[in-house]
């Protein structure tokens, strides 16, 4: 009788490869958020742009000693990509720092989505794909903690979170293209460097030497490890894994799993309106997912 309505010859379950990227990206959303915890604990010591500029350069230098990306001869196109990429790269991590300065960081990353999701809206293909993203953002407004107080929405802070927000976009085009040539690591320490030289000059303006406080480098390198170096290889593999399209509607998992990773590190309980809010970004991944071209 199942083999009647269901065509077992012709029926294809999903591969590993399918669901590998998809592993690979939830892994590196968890590791972002864990870092984020540690890293607004090196605010008060290093400064803002002092912790996301000793984030940058030490995750720069640990991929480039992992990758030896010297060792490879970069076409002009090749070398454009990366240079958009390592600028986004870098100033959707200082911004970002300064947004949680201000903001909740429930907040800080669902204006940052506008970004993903604004990648998601132009790459697509599919009329269902808008109802995808519609399922997004209904996720990300619900997932906003809306009995805060008022006062504590610093338009300068939602401001630097939306800059993230367009960096980030920025980022997912230029590393889609960079890694159609290169490996993830190389791309990864090529942008990281990039971006650490890019926002040096901030970092030293705003918080000076105390950026090179010895004090606080364990914790910095921990940041840099899990909030960069690990984390953005991860992502690069996925990049050229999957579709730009499906990259960023994925990525909208991540007030999710910032929302678990409080539960279960701060003790942040969520609301009913906070599970209905997961669960209309669980079913937006799972759609784009599943709809996409194979």
């Amino acid at each position: 009788m199942l083999a009647e309505l269901v065509n077992l010859k012709t029926f294809k379950a999903p591969s590993g490869a399918f669901f590998l990227p998809i592993f690979i990206l939830l892994l590196s959303m968890a590791s972002i958020q864990f870092s984020a915890t540690w890293a607004k604990d090196l605010f008060p010591i290093l400064g803002v742009g002092g912790t996301a500029t000793a984030r940058l350069f030490l995750a720069g230098l640990m991929m480039t000693l992992l990758f030896r990306p010297w060792r490879i001869t970069f076409t002009q196109d090749v070398l454009k990509s990366l240079a958009f990429y390592g600028v986004s790269l870098g100033f959707m991590n200082y911004s970002f720092y300064f947004a949680l300065e201000r903001i909740p960081l429930g907040i800080a990353v669902a204006l940052e989505f506008t970004g993903p999701l604004a990648v998601a809206v132009f790459a697509s293909k599919k009329k269902i794909d808008f109802l995808w993203v519609l399922l997004a953002a209904i996720g990300i407004v619900l997932i906003l903690p809306l009995d805060i107080n008022s006062n504590a929405l610093d338009p300068l802070g939602m401001l630097f979170a939306l800059m993230a927000g367009l960096c980030w976009a920025i980022y997912i085009i230029f590393g889609k293209r960079a890694s159609h040539t290169l490996s993830g690591g190389v791309a990864s320490s090529m942008g990281m460097l990039i971006a650490a030289l890019v926002v040096l000059p901030f970092g030293l303006y705003a918080d000076g030497t105390r950026i090179f406080n010895s004090e606080a480098l364990p914790m910095a390198f921990m940041v840099a490890f899990l909030g960069s170096a690990f984390p953005y290889t991860l992502e690069m593999f996925s990049l050229k894994k999957m579709p730009t399209r499906t990259f960023g509607i994925l990525m909208s998992l991540e007030p999710v799993v910032a929302s678990f990773m409080g539960l279960i590190f701060l003790g942040e309980n969520l609301t009913l309106i906070q599970y209905v809010a997961i669960s209309c970004v669980i079913i937006s991944s799972l759609g784009t997912t599943l709809t996409q071209d194979n």
